[in-house]
């Protein structure tokens, strides 16, 4: 659940800025495909990539990972 929770909000982001997943692997230095497989929940990023991520969509690593957590229904 958390990976995809993960993956979908990177694709979030991304898409937030009309970003190609080319284009977040360039700024990220990562593999395009690798990207794709972060969004999809397919892959499980270490923590290092997580960070990388963050900083190239422009958000805290906290921020990026809040977006993780899901819905407290009260």
């Amino acid at each position: 659940m958390l990976i995809k929770q993960f993956g979908l909000a990177v694709r979030q982001l991304r898409e937030g800025r009309g970003w190609s997943q080319e284009r977040l692997a360039e700024a990220a230095d990562l593999n395009r495909s690798f990207i794709g497989e972060i969004e999809r929940g397919a892959a499980t990023p270490s923590l290092l990539t997580v960070e990388k991520l963050a900083h190239a969509l422009g958000i805290g690593l906290a921020g990026l990972l809040a977006r993780c957590e899901p819905e407290l229904i009260d």
